[in-house]
């Protein structure tokens, strides 16, 4: 008996609730079914349920079954999706959210190149300051940074992204370089509200050592791109995604503080609402931004 029927079989018998129920949604009878069952657990050697006249109880090597089981018949049927699929044209209206700095440098151009390549599919670029609710919206793709704050969506991790301390060479000058995190409670430093993040808090790491610094600063934005304006102009201490300060760092206008010890990161995701029957203008959306942010 082919192993993912069996997986299906139980799956539905544990939804279903009974032998009897399961045979009138299969259009067979409950010896039937129950004989399918029994097989079924011959064939693992083990009891998957505790059958009564009136219910049916799973066993822990049941409950095992089926946990782990459920989990692989979603990636089967995933998988059949994305190669039955393989062959659809991405067309339609295809909406995106980003956040304003990175979605103009990095989502702007990726689709620019993606509409050359499917010149079938309708852009709608939105950039707001802060991530918008994918569902509600009726977005697309959500671009976003860390952690996923929402389980109710699907998010794929599309680039890598390290947070660095830098300062300008003007002021690492006038006011030295910090030489451990603590220091930072001395210096001037510039501070991005960010969503309901712990205002002006710090974390680092370094092996086994963990330190968390409350800064202070007389400059702060819940805008990125000010603050990276003010840091460039010598005003303090800030700290910016790998993505938006590794230019400005290749280039010497600014300079990374502190480089031995590691910030959380803010890896990229695509995020969106649904795992099954992803459409094609999103699935290749996706892998079409993956590689893109790989040549940027």
């Amino acid at each position: 008996m082919d192993s993912i029927a069996d997986l299906e079989f139980f799956a539905r018998l544990v939804t279903q609730g009974s032998l009897s129920a399961l045979a009138r949604d299969l259009g067979v009878t409950p010896p039937a079914v129950s004989a399918r069952l029994s097989q079924l657990e011959r064939r693992l050697g083990v009891k998957l349920l505790n059958r009564t006249t009136r219910r049916l109880a799973m066993t822990q090597e049941g409950e095992l079954y089926l946990g782990t089981g459920s989990r692989l018949l979603e990636q089967v049927q995933e998988l059949e999706r994305m190669v039955s699929s393989s062959r659809d044209l991405p067309r339609g209206l295809l909406k995106v959210n980003a956040t304003f700095g990175f979605g103009r440098r990095h989502i702007a151009p990726a689709l620019s190149g993606f509409r050359v390549r499917y010149p079938e599919v309708e852009v709608q670029l939105d950039l707001t300051d802060r991530p918008m609710n994918l569902a509600e919206f009726a977005f697309d793709v959500g671009i976003r940074f860390g952690e996923l704050p929402d389980m109710r969506v699907v998010g794929r991790k599309i680039a890598a992204n390290r947070r660095f301390v830098c300062a300008s060479p003007a002021y690492l000058q006038e006011h030295g370089a910090p030489k451990q995190p603590d220091d930072l409670r001395s210096h001037r430093c510039i501070v991005l509200r960010e969503n309901d993040t712990a205002y002006g808090t710090w974390h680092f790491t370094k092996g086994k050592r963990h330190e968390t610094v409350k800064v202070h600063g007389t400059m702060s934005s819940n805008d990125g791109e000010a603050t990276l304006r003010w840091a460039l102009d010598g005003h303090g201490v800030l700290v910016r995604s790998e993505w938006d300060a590794r230019s400005y760092l290749d280039s010497g206008v600014l300079e990374r503080v502190l480089a031995d010890w590691s910030m959380p990161p803010a890896d990229i995701y695509a995020i969106y609402p649904e795992r099954l029957n992803l459409s094609a203008k999103v699935r290749v959306f996706i892998e079409f931004l993956e590689q893109y942010l790989k040549r940027d």
